[in-house]
């Protein structure tokens, strides 16, 4: 029988509120725990996941029928909600609109799966590659345009 092969891997971040260092120790392995489980909802295989007080990264292989826009969404305004309600509701937590997304090639999996994993001592000494540590700012539609 014939079938679809298909290995679609996404390198994910996004951060905090004005990168406010709002991903406290006390919150951070149940908030991580709620954005595994809700991407594993939308049939993602989590394969790294992790980040530092100020932003998140999260690898996936994830299917076609689903947009990288709606992944993100649905991750971001789980968790968030989860954290309000259930983990600090007397604190203020929110993520920032925008993200970045990435797409991995198969190859390269250990290496971003490793610097996922390592996420704090990458920011302990600085070792970053800078364009998978960056959020990108919303674009006007009038900036766009030019």
């Amino acid at each position: 029988m014939r079938r679809n092969k298909l290995a679609l891997y996404l390198h994910l971040n996004w951060a905090t509120w004005d990168r406010l260092p709002l991903i406290t120790p006390d919150i951070e392995r149940r908030l991580y725990r709620n954005i595994e489980s809700e991407a594993q909802k939308m049939g993602c295989t989590v394969l790294a996941l992790n980040g530092v007080a100020d932003h998140t990264h999260l690898l996936v292989k994830y299917p076609a029928t689903i947009t990288i826009a709606d992944l993100v969404k649905q991750v971001k305004g789980v968790s968030s909600h989860f954290v309000n309600e259930e983990l600090k509701p007397n604190d203020f937590f929110k993520w920032q609109g925008n993200y970045g997304a990435f797409t991995v090639s198969r190859w390269d999996l250990d290496k971003i799966i490793g610097y996922v994993k390592r996420q704090k001592e990458h920011h302990g000494v600085g070792d970053l590659v800078v364009e998978w540590e960056e959020n990108y700012e919303e674009v006007d539609a009038a900036d766009s345009e030019s």
